[in-house]
């Protein structure tokens, strides 16, 4: 059992909580089932992340997930912007785990690489690096690495998995919008697999002697070797060679597979 790292806990309670919140992020927060979860995210105006997070529906309140460090800025938008709704904010304890089967889950988030469940105390039990591995080779982006303040979701692949094309209006819901229907981002997240060795995170990746992005992950996976994130421009194809920070690199479609 893993605790997911790099997760801070806010409890969100009182009658208007549902609303406001559904009205302030990307996904459908109304359609989240007591026990369940969504993934979301909270945006600027011009569809910037503030933050990403996990909205765990408990039945009597709800426990968002976010990187502890951008905490108080999460905090801080959604008093800014509850008005008169009848909203409470505070930090929570407890945390989010991956793999096992703990006792007194509280709700529980479906993920491409298996259940995230919210539990009240963390176990004593961890494998970062474990769940670190499955989630490259899942191609599911981390807030600090593939992704950040200066990312639109679709740049990250966060789209799919965090945003409702459904539901009702949120900060930054037109540019998302906008760039679904009409355009494409020049930037997109891709693997890559190593032929030797793993460069640094931060690597600057090239094709023929032009950047095209950057490494935001490595890990050796047992089942696939040196293998890598990166974001790189839209132009650059599967199968392509490139050099990763002096490591020779393919680019992969996501998942690895």
């Amino acid at each position: 059992m893993t605790v997911v790292p790099d997760r801070a806990l806010v409890r969100m309670t009182g009658p208007d909580a549902v609303t406001h919140l559904q009205s302030m992020v990307s996904n459908d927060v109304e359609a989240i089932p007591a026990g369940g979860g969504a993934y979301a995210l909270l945006l600027t105006p011009k569809a910037r992340v503030i933050s990403d997070l996990e909205v765990f529906n408990t039945g009597a309140e709800l426990v968002l997930a976010c990187p502890p460090q951008v905490r108080d800025g999460l905090v801080d938008v959604l008093v800014r912007a509850r008005f008169r709704k009848k909203v409470e904010l505070e930090p929570a304890a407890g945390a989010v785990v991956w793999g096992g089967e703990p006792d007194g889950a509280l709700a529980t988030l479906e993920t491409p690489i298996g259940p995230y469940r919210l539990v009240g105390d963390a176990p004593d039990e961890n494998g970062a690096g474990d769940w670190e591995v499955a989630r490259i080779e899942a191609g599911i982006p981390r807030f600090g690495h593939e992704f950040g303040p200066d990312t639109m979701p679709a740049e990250a692949g966060l789209v799919e998995r965090a945003v409702s094309f459904t539901k009702g209006c949120y900060p930054g819901q037109e540019p998302i919008a906008r760039l679904h229907y009409r355009g494409h981002a020049n930037r997109g997240l891709r693997g890559l697999v190593f032929t030797r060795g793993l460069p640094e995170v931060g690597a600057p990746v090239t094709a023929e002697d032009r950047e095209v992005g950057r490494v935001t992950s490595v890990a050796e996976s047992p089942r696939f070797g040196g293998i890598g994130l990166a974001v790189l421009r839209r132009e650059v194809p599967d199968r392509q060679k490139v050099d990763a920070g002096g490591v020779s690199a393919v680019v992969k479609p996501l998942p690895f597979s």
